[in-house]
């Protein structure tokens, strides 16, 4: 079977009329009855009945139905993906931020993108949700994401890290940690650290928010938000603290929180994260003009102080 064969049946079985199937896939009725008779003919018995009032599938046509058009939809999907991965810079192109300072240098790095190929698409910007980092990348809403670091996910890939950042502890402006010039990770054992609700990996987790103190006391986890304003409110309400990057105290300045830095925790990093079965031209295009674009900042580092 040709695959515009195997079309022209699909549709039909789900149209189960042929004139309404010749105007979906853009073709005659005739060909459409052509080709249906052709496929009865090889196959030797009726896939359709037909009256003038109705057509239904005969229970051959409903187990072939069933038996190709898992196989098709596989072949369709594969040529659209082709087909995207084909196209060019002009495109518009999604990029998704996870912070602030992300997406600062993705403005930064979108105009330095338009300046070197000067027939690129507009870059679309959107700002991803705290509490699913990967979700509007996965469901093909983004195209591009400038993430917090690590991702070790098997169908996603990953570009050199752009931003590196140190951690600060916010908390309540009436906590005993609110008054002290520095804090240490082994100071979140004698607290409850607020954590993030939804599809957010482990691993990315207990990297944010470690499980366990360098001198290995457990550090207990307490509420958790799934927006970044919740987890402020319940900071500022003195629920919990809450590590963050030491950029985030720039925007998001509150009257009842103070954000205190660590003397000892590791630093944060981003980067720029893709879906591997997606890597398109104008992916690896806008990559290499982000990492060009920190490279002449003297980064990866807060390079988005330069920036503005």
């Amino acid at each position: 079977m040709e695959r515009r064969d195997v079309e022209i049946f699909l549709a039909l079985t789900e149209e189960l009329h042929f004139g309404r199937t010749a105007q979906r896939l853009h073709v005659s009725q005739a060909r459409v009855s052509q080709t249906i008779k052709q496929l009865e003919r090889r196959i030797g018995a009726a896939l359709f009945e037909r009256t003038s009032r109705r057509v239904e599938l005969t229970s051959i046509g409903r187990r072939l139905a069933d038996d190709i058009r898992p196989g098709y939809e596989l072949i369709k999907d594969g040529v659209q993906r082709a087909a995207a991965a084909g196209r060019g810079l002009g495109e518009p192109l999604r990029v998704g931020f996870s912070s602030p300072l992300a997406g600062e240098l993705v403005l930064f790095a979108a105009s330095a993108y338009r300046e070197r190929h000067p027939t690129a698409g507009e870059v679309l910007l959107q700002e991803t949700p705290l509490s699913d980092p990967f979700g509007l990348l996965r469901s093909g809403e983004l195209d591009l994401l400038l993430a917090q670091f690590p991702v070790a996910e098997p169908d996603l890939a990953t570009g050199p890290v752009l931003i590196t950042d140190t951690r600060v502890l916010a908390v309540s402006t009436r906590h005993p940690f609110a008054k002290r010039p520095s804090v240490r990770v082994d100071d979140l054992a004698g607290d409850k650290v607020l954590s993030l609700s939804g599809p957010v990996p482990d691993y990315w987790l207990d990297h944010l928010l470690p499980r366990t103190t360098p001198a290995g006391r457990p550090i207990e986890r307490g509420e958790r938000a799934a927006t970044r304003q919740e987890l402020l409110a319940l900071v500022g309400a003195g629920r919990g603290v809450h590590p963050a990057a030491a950029h985030e105290v720039r925007y998001y300045a509150r009257p009842n929180i103070a954000y205190v830095p660590f003397d000892d925790a590791p630093p944060l990093e981003y980067g720029l994260v893709w879906q591997a079965a997606a890597d398109t031209h104008r992916i690896r295009a806008f990559a290499e003009t982000a990492v060009e674009t920190v490279r002449q900042q003297g980064g990866p580092g807060d390079v988005c102080a330069e920036c503005r």
